[in-house]
């Protein structure tokens, strides 16, 4: 699903790709390889502290960090914007071009999305599920279901003037949402295409909750519970500092299960509470759950899930579906940070 703001990118050959994440900005560099892709570099970096989105200046010094890092000079790249940067929401619309979608949107944002929207861009894509086929009743407008994106257009043109500033052109500008859903329909094929399952990305303020009906995107929600929440939870109930706690969090849970399952159930709640949703409005049965991102990696954080969903909950690899060409230091890293690169993976995919 590429559902991109500014996509400039004609078929390329290869791709960097920037998610700029609330604590840590990942980044990849992928390439096309005959039919498929190779997944050449990646980077994990601290990134900048800021209550709101970096300024031109600093995303400049920033990005030129992140491709050091990488170890390329990319002429262009693609931004993933996180879930406080760049909205997503289901909307229906008369069937039209996506370009007139987009004017209707701007003129009017209230009457198709509930909300005042001032200064907003927005992108569309049109669902494979609608069933109009084009036709409508007899005096009647043909509509689409349609989901949308959008985001401040000054924060648009900050992007591309820091890129600019960096001595980068934009290949596309991508909803994060949006990232782990490209991803899993190249590392999951079979259960993307042909189930339903529900997909979580564990940030590091909030996670995104998103429920995938035969690789389309049915329902996505946002919650303020991230992995800072559950580290800094755990820091204070064990009296540890949030460094040591973050370490016992993926590497020693077992000896904080129950501290570690209270600070779990609102997440849990709220995951429960959107399949139930889901399956009453559809009448289909979630059948799995893959969860990314950095915490993740934490099996007894999975069990726990499971536990409170009664549903299989399990980590993934974004890149299961590429060839791995990888500088032999990162080879050996991979496997434990994979989860964490699921939005940079899929704003790849958007743009290539």
């Amino acid at each position: 699903m590429a559902l991109p703001f500014i996509n400039g990118a004609k078929t390329k050959d290869q791709m960097v790709s920037v998610d700029l994440g609330g604590r840590t900005t990942k980044a990849v560099q992928i390439q096309r390889k005959g039919s498929g892709f190779a997944l050449t570099s990646f980077a994990l970096l601290d990134a900048p502290v800021s209550d709101k989105f970096l300024s031109p200046e600093a995303l400049s010094e920033h990005l030129k960090n992140v491709c050091q890092a990488l170890g390329v000079k990319p002429r262009s790249i693609s931004i993933a914007l996180g879930v406080n940067d760049a909205l997503m929401r289901h909307a229906e619309m008369p069937l039209m071009p996506v370009d007139d979608m987009r004017q209707m949107l701007k003129l009017n944002p209230k009457g198709y999305l509930q909300q005042e929207l001032p200064g907003y861009v927005f992108d569309c894509h049109i669902s494979s599920l609608n069933n109009t086929n084009g036709k409508a009743a007899t005096g009647t407008v043909a509509k689409s279901k349609v989901l949308v994106a959008g985001a401040k257009r000054q924060l648009i043109d900050d992007v591309q003037d820091g890129l600019k500033r960096a001595g980068l052109a934009i290949d596309a500008i991508v909803p994060s949402v949006v990232g782990p859903v490209n991803a899993l329909e190249l590392a999951v094929p079979d259960a993307f295409n042909q189930n339903v399952i529900a997909l979580v990305d564990i940030g590091f303020k909030s996670s995104s909750i998103s429920i995938l009906q035969q690789g389309e995107l049915i329902l996505n929600r946002v919650v303020s519970i991230g992995g800072d929440r559950l580290t800094a939870g755990l820091a204070e109930a064990m009296n540890v500092g949030y460094a040591e706690a973050e370490g016992i969090k993926v590497g020693m849970a077992t000896e904080v299960q129950p501290q570690l399952e209270n600070l779990m159930m609102p997440l849990g709640r709220e995951l429960r509470a959107s399949i139930d949703f889901f399956e009453h409005q559809q009448e289909k049965t979630v059948s799995q759950v893959f969860v990314s991102g950095a915490s993740a990696r934490s099996e007894l954080m999975l069990q726990i899930l499971q536990g409170e969903l009664s549903i299989e909950c399990k980590t993934w690899n974004p890149a299961a579906g590429f060839e791995l060409q990888l500088p032999a230091q990162q080879a050996g890293e991979f496997e434990n940070i994979a989860s964490q690169l699921s939005v940079a993976i899929g704003a790849a995919l958007a743009a290539i």
